[in-house]
C-alpha cells in the first residue's frame, strides 16, 4: 500500500497535474510547460523530474533539449476518471477539512 499512496502523493500537487494533462496528447519541451504552467524553468523541471522518476513521463534528449511525453496511455484514463469523480464529488471535497488543498 505504500507504494499506491507514493504513486497518488506525486499526482497531489496541482502544477503537477497540469504538466500530466499538458503532456497527454504529445510531448513538449521544459520551455513548453514552463511557458504551460507560468513557473520557473527551475520549478518545473523539479516537477517533471519527480513524474519522470515516478514512471508517468519519459524524457527524450535532441541535442540540448528534451521532449516530454506520456509514456503509459492509461495515465490519460486516470486524469479523465479522476477528474469526473472530482466533478461528481465536488461538494464533499470542497468542504472536506481533513485534507488541505496546500497539502504535499
Amino acid at each position: 500500500m505504500d507504494t499506491v499512496a507514493k504513486f497518488f502523493r506525486a499526482l497531489g500537487d496541482p502544477t503537477r497535474l497540469r504538466l500530466l494533462e499538458f503532456l497527454l496528447r504529445t510531448e513538449h519541451t521544459v520551455t513548453e510547460c514552463v511557458e504551460h504552467v507560468g513557473l520557473s524553468q527551475g520549478r518545473v523541471s523539479t516537477h517533471l523530474s519527480c513524474l519522470a522518476d515516478c514512471g508517468y513521463v519519459r524524457a527524450r534528449r535532441q541535442g540540448r533539449r528534451a521532449y516530454y511525453r506520456v509514456v503509459d496511455p492509461r495515465v490519460a484514463d486516470l486524469v479523465v476518471l479522476a477528474r469526473a469523480l472530482a466533478a461528481d464529488n465536488r461538494t464533499a471535497l470542497t468542504c472536506c477539512e481533513r485534507i488541505d488543498a496546500h497539502d504535499h
